[in-house]
């Protein structure tokens, strides 16, 4: 496969000033999840510049978008993920304009390495809203958007210091959920016997949620705040809510674990005489790598970047949308980590200036050639394709993970019915 590796570096040679520029462009126009307007004009018309059929304002979301390219009749489907979306009050702490960028990247590649080297395939890029909190990913799974697909790839940034190294990491499955407590109010100093506090039951769910803490296992998470509106030190407050994110391993120990955390806030209610009211948001479930595309990946990074790879023993404590594709499809999700001053991470002011930098725009695009190899091996080589899909099919075959494959492949069906 040398041949196509030097095609697909010889591809982004060309495009690194026009990748870069575009890295910088949607770094300076940050924009919150399904808000990613400006990312989504700029992408679109880059896409259609390099002859790709757009469709914008996908399946019904404002900010999504689909860029597709087919070579012959025949041929597996290989989908990319680009991600756009910022953080509230950071910018892009995540990376996603490097994410896109890289997404760019390897459609690119890969449709100039089908058309070089004579294979059939169909290239799926799919502008992806709402990574951070909204599950954007997710929605367009049910409304049909991976439907085509053999495989899907993305690639994500993290920060470890000025280490070069590709990382086949899993992810934690979350569960959003907020609480709302309605209470009476009162003059907190005259008459605080007649008023029922909101506030208070927000106090004793947290407390419990605390005492909690010390009763899960190492891997699992629980955290939240506490928010209320028209609050005065002397009125007893009527109102208050809680917003918190559940995470464990597997989506069973999720399920688990939210319902203790549910008896917490319950108990904020009871121990108040408040009303409650309990809403399940978005779920993400755990990220299951490919192990044969991560194999093919390893082995080129190795042969042709002397870049070591790594599968740690414990999932990343974060949590992707990306995790409910890996149940329904052959996915693969490396990290590669960007040099980061101080060792900022994710999610700090830090890791966005990191993200911003000429040495994570190589970075980035060294892991999209990479990927563009993997995706072209789907494409090129029918024994290997099989190995994908049965490596899938085994990795999804355990208890763990049968009740989220049924009800995902449920949502696809529907979609494709």
């Amino acid at each position: 496969m040398t041949d196509v590796m030097r095609t697909i570096e010889d591809t982004l040679h060309e495009l690194d000033s026009e990748l870069r520029q575009l890295s910088l462009d949607i770094h300076d126009h940050p924009e919150l999840n399904f808000e990613e307007r400006y990312a989504h004009d700029r992408l679109t018309e880059l896409m259609s510049s390099h002859g790709f059929n757009v469709t914008r304002h996908y399946l019904g979301l404002d900010t999504a978008w689909r860029a597709e390219f087919r070579r012959g009749t025949r041929g597996r489907v290989v989908g990319v993920n680009a991600e756009m979306d910022a953080l509230p009050g950071i910018g892009h702490g995540c990376g996603h304009n490097l994410v896109a960028m890289a997404g760019v990247g390897i459609a690119l590649a890969l449709r100039v390495a089908l058309e070089k080297h004579d294979v059939p395939g169909t290239i799926i890029l799919l502008g992806t809203p709402a990574e951070e909190s909204g599950a954007g990913k997710q929605i367009l799974l049910e409304r049909g958007a991976y439907k085509d697909m053999d495989v899907c790839i993305m690639y994500v940034p993290p920060s470890e210091g000025e280490t070069e190294e590709i990382g086949f990491v899993s992810s934690l499955a979350l569960q959003s959920l907020s609480v709302e407590y309605f209470g009476q109010p009162a003059h907190a100093g005259y008459a605080p016997w007649d008023g029922v506090n909101a506030l208070d039951a927000a106090f004793v769910a947290y407390t419990g949620v605390s005492a909690l803490r010390q009763q899960i296992r190492p891997e699992q998470r629980v955290h939240g705040v506490i928010s209320g509106r028209d609050w005065a030190p002397n009125v007893i407050p009527d109102y208050s809510k809680m917003s918190w994110s559940v995470r464990a391993g597997a989506w069973d120990a999720l399920e688990i674990l939210r319902e203790r955390v549910v008896r917490c806030l319950e108990s904020g209610a009871s121990a108040t005489g408040c009303r409650h009211e309990v809403t399940l948001g978005v779920r993400y479930l755990d990220l299951r790598q490919n192990p044969v595309l991560a194999e093919d990946l390893t082995l080129i990074a190795k042969q042709h970047y002397g870049i070591p790879s790594y599968w740690p023993s414990n999932p990343a404590s974060a949590s992707t949308d990306f995790g409910n594709i890996s149940h329904v499809l052959p996915a693969l999700h490396p990290i590669f980590s960007i040099p980061s001053p101080n060792n900022a991470k994710n999610h700090t002011p830090g890791f966005a200036r990191a993200a911003r930098t000429e040495a994570a725009h190589t970075a980035a695009l060294r892991t999209a050639a990479l990927l563009a190899h993997t995706g072209f091996r789907v494409h090129a080589d029918s024994a290997f394709c099989a190995r994908v899909r049965e490596a899938y099919e085994a990795g999804m075959a355990g208890p763990a993970s049968r009740t989220d494959r049924v009800g995902l492949r449920a949502a696809l069906a529907t979609t494709t019915a």
